[in-house]
């Protein structure tokens, strides 16, 4: 039996990372009911690195290596600050307006590229930038009685993912994929038990089994995207990534009782659309000028 074409595989794998983020969301949220946030971050990443380490250490594979540790360092440094604060979203805030403003990412993605990396930035994509933010202020609502501080949490973790999608730019041209997500969780796990210490509470009962699914949707989630942008370009598939949306709404409904209210349905629609013109139009200018993929946005948790 033939394989499905790469496009049709590209879109699958895509459909599956997404569901695996959005269920490591929601089970972020279901142990942050009991946990401090920080103790969830260190076992998403504990049980990350143990669902990590049998794909990485396969018989016959060798060790992954990098002359690049302090590069690494730095990296899961940025990567925990912004993983700390997406995580106190999702455990504090709406899921419907955690995710919403999670997916900006890409919006500051491209303004840290201008100044970053130094790339030309066109005035359709600086237009499509403008639009996002005013999607991001529709949601945050500053000045109304709607406005809630927490909402700059999420917001300060899309900014700082956009500084970790540059770095994993630059890493892969260093290293292998596999070596930059196995060096970036070898450093996350004793770098996230440092601030969990200082609320630790011992997990207890069901929570341990949130945990466990935090850590494997978590990694699952990452591997699949990144073998799904491998085969299909990044344009075509973000469509498909917003479908992580619809689903933490439906069940942030069913499990929590919450509501999506029209700000931010009305907010993260214009977020979503920027997004996805800001990726077609990185890809469009990617293929003319035949250079690699565009930057992505970082995904939750990394």
């Amino acid at each position: 039996m033939a394989a499905p074409p790469a496009p049709l595989r590209a879109a699958l794998l895509m459909l599956a990372s997404t569901v695996s983020f959005g269920l490591m969301a929601i089970n972020i949220r279901l142990a942050s009911q009991s946990l401090e946030t920080t103790e969830v971050a260190f076992f998403r990443n504990a049980f990350g690195l143990l669902a990590l380490l049998p794909l990485v250490l396969r018989p016959g594979k060798p060790l992954p290596r990098t002359q690049h540790l302090p590069r690494y360092l730095i990296r899961t440094v940025i990567g925990l600050a912004s993983m700390l604060c997406g995580f106190w979203a999702i455990g504090h805030l709406p899921l419907s307006q955690a995710i919403s403003l999670s997916y900006s990412t890409p919006l500051f993605v491209t303004i840290a590229a201008v100044f970053w990396l130094g790339e030309k930035v066109h005035m359709r994509r600086w237009l499509a930038v403008a639009a996002g933010f005013i999607g991001v202020l529709v949601i945050l609502r500053p000045g109304s009685s709607q406005f809630s501080p927490g909402l700059l949490v999420a917001v300060a973790a899309a900014v700082i993912s956009a500084i970790v999608a540059i770095q994993i730019k630059q890493l892969s041209r260093l290293d292998a994929p596999d070596t930059v997500v196995f060096y970036t969780y070898l450093f996350w796990v004793p770098m996230s038990l440092v601030p969990a210490l200082f609320q630790w509470h011992w997990p207890q009962g069901i929570t341990w089994l949130w945990l466990v699914c935090t850590g494997v949707f978590g990694t699952g989630g990452q591997l699949l995207w990144t073998r799904a942008l491998k085969l299909g370009e990044v344009s075509a598939l973000q469509p498909i990534s917003f479908m992580q949306l619809p689903l933490v709404i439906v069940m942030g409904w069913w499990l929590f009782g919450e509501r999506l209210d029209g700000w931010t349905a009305l907010g993260a629609g214009i977020i979503l659309g920027s997004t996805a013109y800001i990726a077609h139009r990185e890809a469009t200018l990617a293929r003319r000028a035949a250079t690699n993929a565009p930057v992505e946005g970082a995904k939750p948790g990394e």
